[in-house]
């Protein structure tokens, strides 16, 4: 199983990124898919998660209105539209499939590697 993570970069406050991440190797549109972030020095923490259609989300309430998950599963992907990014958006952004929709990261059966978001003020 893979998934990888792409879409991460440099960009100032006010900005948008939209997050991809692809995964290979499972049955895709079997799995809940979630993303978490990490920025340095603190733990992990949950961010948006998907149900398996894409009919349920879910966000963290320091995104919500900002952060937007969606899911394609013709292409095996899901995304992570972010706007209005503050520089506490900085962290490095992780992906993940899971059997439960949940908010805990250690559900999670498979994780991507990362990509770095780094926010400007």
């Amino acid at each position: 199983v893979q998934l990888q993570a792409s879409g991460g970069g440099l960009v100032q406050a006010g900005g948008s990124l939209r997050l991809s991440c692809a995964a290979s190797g499972l049955k895709f549109s079997s799995y809940m898919m979630g993303w978490f972030r990490q920025a340095p020095g603190k733990e992990r923490e949950f961010v948006a998660a998907i149900s398996r259609s894409g009919g349920t989300t879910a966000q963290a309430d320091s995104v919500k209105g900002r952060f937007t998950i969606s899911r394609d599963n013709a292409k095996n992907t899901v995304y992570l539209q972010m706007s209005s990014l503050k520089s506490e958006d900085t962290a490095v952004y992780y992906c993940a499939a899971g059997q439960i929709f949940t908010r805990d990261g250690w559900k999670y059966d498979y994780w991507g590697q990362g990509t770095q978001v780094t926010v400007s003020s």
